[in-house]
């Protein structure tokens, strides 16, 4: 599959890209402690010495993966008029991500997902959020912008990355493919269950496992390739998907577009947190796909990408250098 290829000169294509990153964003709360005992009050760990460290996570996680890959992400969210949403400001910041593409809503609560972790055991996880649909005003207003911006030109892509927390409604989603489609860019999505068969006549359609099987309530087991394969092609001839590149965690990854339907095995790694994998999936996939590859080459790299951010704690981007090292190893041995 990669016998000529050079990583260095389609990884250098990069940054020439810009992504439009539209969907949900959050704060990634992390209290690291140790435990060194256990509650006299009930059966539960004493964490102390703890640490706290905030990242960006959901859509901004996959905006500092396609700006650690080279690329220049646009950042398009919702946020709420509160302490978090001024903490999110505060990270774009220091990460050196623009803040042109965020709407602030004074009746929204910014997500915040605060995990507990000793070592590199997750003991608990936290979750405040506001999951409804944004309403019919801060949808509009949403929207404008999106349209502005993709409308100004240089856009090369728009990922849709859905959390499931309101913010990629019906309209939006619609809207956005829409305008999409008359600007010719493509249009990438990494799904959640809510708006699961709203996605139509998109570029590329990354779900994993558990959200394809609920998405489309299907009764399949991860090992079954074969029968996923055909529920995927099913569904992708139906939305009129070009692509469609589903992660299975440890059994790899399924890809069907081109008229190829490939599966490509995991490689063993010593995985310590497959938070955020996800994301760095859904920002390779979108970069290596404009940059010309097929789409199993991009399931393939994507593949790397996804596995190596899973050897690290808590969320974190991809490394440009670790990637290529890899991809020139990996596949030049095969």
């Amino acid at each position: 599959m990669f016998e000529a290829t050079d990583f260095k000169s389609v990884f250098d294509q990069f940054t020439n890209q810009k992504i439009l990153i539209i969907g949900d964003v959050m704060i990634d709360t992390y209290l690291w402690g140790s435990v060194g005992r256990v509650s006299p009050e009930a059966p539960v760990p004493i964490v102390s010495g703890v640490i706290e460290e905030n990242r960006l996570g959901g859509a901004a996680n996959v905006a500092l993966n396609v700006k650690a890959m080279g690329a220049v992400p646009i950042l398009c969210s919702v946020i709420g008029n509160d302490d978090r949403g001024k903490l999110i400001l505060e990270l774009m910041e220091e990460q050196l991500l623009s803040d042109v593409g965020l709407v602030v809503d004074n009746h929204r609560v910014t997500t915040q997902k605060t995990r507990i972790i000793s070592g590199n055991q997750h003991l608990l996880r936290v979750d405040e959020e506001m999951d409804i649909f944004l309403n019919k005003r801060v949808q509009e207003e949403f929207l404008e912008l999106i349209k502005s911006l993709l409308e100004s030109g240089g856009i090369d892509a728009i990922i849709m990355q859905d959390y499931d927390k309101g913010v990629l409604t019906p309209r939006v989603i619609s809207e956005v493919i829409s305008v999409s489609e008359r600007v010719a860019v493509p249009v990438l999505v990494d799904p959640k269950f809510r708006s699961f068969d709203l996605y139509k006549k998109v570029k590329l359609f990354k779900p994993n496992f558990k959200e394809l099987v609920k998405g489309l309530g299907l009764d399949i087991k991860k090992k079954e390739i074969e029968k996923l394969r055909k529920a995927v092609q099913k569904f992708q001839k139906q939305q009129q998907i070009e692509n469609l590149l589903v992660t299975l965690s440890d059994q790899g990854v399924l890809t069907s577009g081109n008229g190829e339907h490939v599966h490509i095995p995991a490689v063993k790694r010593d995985i310590t947190d497959v938070s955020g994998a996800g994301d760095t999936v859904i920002a390779v996939a979108a970069l290596s796909l404009i940059a010309g590859m097929s789409p199993a080459e991009v399931a393939a790299v994507s593949n790397l990408a996804g596995g190596q951010v899973c050897e690290k704690a808590g969320v974190v981007p991809i490394s440009w250098e670790k990637l290529l090292e890899e991809c020139n190893q990996h596949f030049k041995s095969q």
